[in-house]
């Protein structure tokens, strides 16, 4: 590490924050950061989903990595789908660890509980609105629902206050919910009055803590679907049994997406079956790819063993989940994500204590983590 005391820094990872919500949001301060520091088209891990992505910009590395390649995942000894949310499955260190270990301290304020069970470990302040200690409800009042825009709102009135406070915080982290955005496209006025918010409360958090470096990203962005696929029941309908099969985007909080995304994860009772289940899925409608497990890690930086044995890849307006039928229409409301169509978002530097670097050494939304670590330790 270097012996100079690192800049402090603030991290914000703006969930579901497409880079057509930049372009197509006004906003005055971040665009005012960005035109003083840097700004690229950037593009986020696929599958473009929370855990892999979060995890990502929080290791500074690709999920081959640090393992995280999915919000849900198949538990073959019960047979069942379960939720990625535990510290175990990170195999890389995180940057909260990383500062810990530089004698530097860290906070991390994110809207999901799941987050902090996966990364709060290492942190002196942790806070999840979903599940907000008395401490914290004490000193800033209960969190607004869930599933609200304005639960972001309470989420950065928290950064902010620590950004005031408390100096001895070496590293801020913000993570908001992609509630909006599911509800949402960049053009409604909803989602303009929401991302104006935001951008209210990065000028806020700017004024308060002007040494502060600023690193801005997302870890997808957000399109309307049109067509729900439940691959399990359409295979069984022609007489092909799928071992398992999960969306990797479900979560907890399913009334953002229902369960469904732009990827499945399907898994097989033999690999003799792979040839035939392949070919199969690659000739349904709204089927993009079909990869093999070792095409599907090579291509994308995976972990091999934390995926499918098949990676199925949905077109634009397509979502795999279940269902209690072999597919579902969906309403003209309906926005999610998991599939390659969200890869591009925002990457923005600003504050940087020396040289901006060049745009050319960014290119994923964890190189802004991964250069942040190479000037700091």
């Amino acid at each position: 590490m270097n012996h100079r005391k690192p800049q402090r820094a603030v991290i914000c990872l703006y969930d579901g924050f497409g880079y057509d919500y930049y372009e197509r949001s006004p906003l005055p301060v971040m665009k005012s950061m960005a035109a003083e520091g840097m700004v690229k088209r950037g593009r986020a891990v696929f599958p473009t989903l929370t855990n892999a992505n979060t995890v990502s910009v929080c290791c500074a590395a690709w999920p081959s990595e640090h393992g995280v390649t999915t919000n849900c995942y198949f538990d073959e000894a019960s047979g069942t789908a379960r939720f990625l949310e535990s510290r175990d499955f990170i195999l890389a260190p995180t940057i909260f660890q990383r500062y810990r270990e530089a004698g530097v301290r860290s906070a991390l304020l994110t809207c999901k509980a799941k987050t902090l069970k996966l990364l709060g470990e290492d942190t002196v302040v942790a806070v999840a609105a979903e599940e907000p200690t008395p401490d914290v409800v004490s000193r800033y009042g209960a969190p607004p629902p869930m599933y609200s825009a304005e639960v972001n709102q309470w989420l950065w009135t928290i950064a902010i206050d620590l950004l005031k406070t408390r100096p001895d915080i070496g590293l801020v982290y913000v993570q908001t919910t992609d509630y909006p955005m599911h509800m949402w496209g960049p053009d409604e006025t909803q989602s303009l009055d929401h991302m104006a918010m935001l951008d209210e409360r990065l000028g806020e958090a700017r004024v308060v803590a002007p040494d502060a470096l600023f690193l801005i990203t997302a870890d997808h962005g957000m399109n309307f679907k049109t067509r729900c696929l439940d691959l399990r029941r359409i295979c069984a309908g022609h007489g092909i049994e799928l071992r398992f099969s999960v969306s990797p985007v479900a979560d907890r909080l399913v009334v953002h997406h229902r369960g469904f995304g732009g990827v499945s994860y399907v898994y097989l009772h033999s690999k003799g079956e792979r040839a035939v289940i392949q070919g199969f899925l690659r000739g349904l409608e709204g089927v993009e790819y079909v990869l093999s497990r070792r095409a599907a890690a090579e291509r994308f930086n995976l972990m091999g063993k934390r995926i499918g044995d098949l990676v199925v890849l949905a077109d634009r307006s397509t979502v795999f989940g279940d269902l209690n039928a072999e597919f579902e229409d969906l309403g003209p409301r309906y926005r999610n994500h998991g599939s390659l169509y969200e890869e591009d978002i925002p990457l923005i530097l600003y504050g940087t204590d020396g040289i901006v670097p060049s745009p050319e050494n960014f290119v994923m939304n964890f190189d802004l983590t991964r250069w942040l670590c190479r000037t700091v330790f």
